[in-house]
């Protein structure tokens, strides 16, 4: 494993791993999700599923998160989120051993970052997987509304919404009430006809932040020439932390792999 280290549009530090096999049939990505960081168990098992299949991975630590890049959490945005991928993917075409097609493989807001850059980029992308993703901002909100009321009120009421990491609970966790103000402005159905490549999705059953039926949504709209596949896996929610739930995934994820 190499590490590496860039600086992002706003000049803050972006801290990544690459993970090289001995014979890459072609490169790929890896990106966590808000508050999320590259060590954690189902980002970690993206990244290592790909490398088993003899891909080159970029597994990195957006900024304004819990890894090793810099930013603060509660200056984390959608949009934010996104461009780190896009100053990393140009980094990476620097390189000598840049690769297109490449696959994107990214959890909920890195879920939404690798959609969109799908949507934007098509010809670069030979598959991708937005894992529990954020596809429309007003669907995220009208789920907060629903599932999440009191937790909503309050965060608008006071202006801050506050959680503790479970990983790594020593880690101040807030948002402002602006962060939500930005989600609702990103859509990614508008532009769903530009998803050519094969894209797969995966749900927890009990998810209240990315629910199935939101993430349904857009697997509906995509064209029915499109390869996609849509899978539910019980008994979880938004984070993959148990075994069952880790194994069904790298199953899940691993099949669609060998299906490209």
């Amino acid at each position: 494993m190499e590490k590496f280290e860039i600086k992002n549009r706003k000049g803050l530090k972006i801290v990544g791993n690459i993970l090289k096999p001995n014979n890459p049939i072609g490169l790929s990505f890896v990106m966590h999700g808000l508050g999320g960081y590259k060590e954690e168990h189902h980002i970690d098992l993206m990244a290592n599923t790909l490398f088993e299949n003899n891909y080159t991975v970029i597994n990195f630590d957006a900024t304004n998160s819990r890894g090793e890049s810099e930013g603060k959490y509660e200056d984390a945005t959608m949009q934010i989120h996104y461009e780190d991928l896009v100053d990393v993917i140009n980094w990476v075409k620097t390189q000598t051993w840049y690769k297109e097609p490449f696959i994107l493989a990214g959890h909920s807001m890195g879920g939404y970052a690798v959609a969109r850059y799908a949507e934007e980029f098509p010809l670069e992308v030979k598959g991708v997987f937005p894992f529990g993703a954020v596809f429309s901002g007003k669907d995220c909100f009208e789920t907060y509304k629903k599932l999440r009321t009191e937790e909503l009120n309050d965060w608008k009421e006071t202006g801050w919404t506050y959680r503790t990491s479970k990983s790594k609970p020593e880690f101040e966790m807030k948002l402002p009430w602006s962060h939500m103000e930005e989600r609702l402005k990103h859509d990614l159905k508008p532009m769903v006809d530009k998803i050519i490549m094969p894209i797969l999705f995966v749900a927890g059953e009990n998810d209240t932040s990315c629910p199935p039926e939101d993430q349904k949504k857009f697997y509906d709209l995509l064209s029915e020439k499109t390869k996609k596949e849509f899978h539910i896996v019980k008994g979880v929610g938004h984070v993959f932390r148990e075994s069952e739930h880790l194994n069904q995934l790298k199953e899940i994820f691993n099949n669609w792999l060998n299906s490209l």
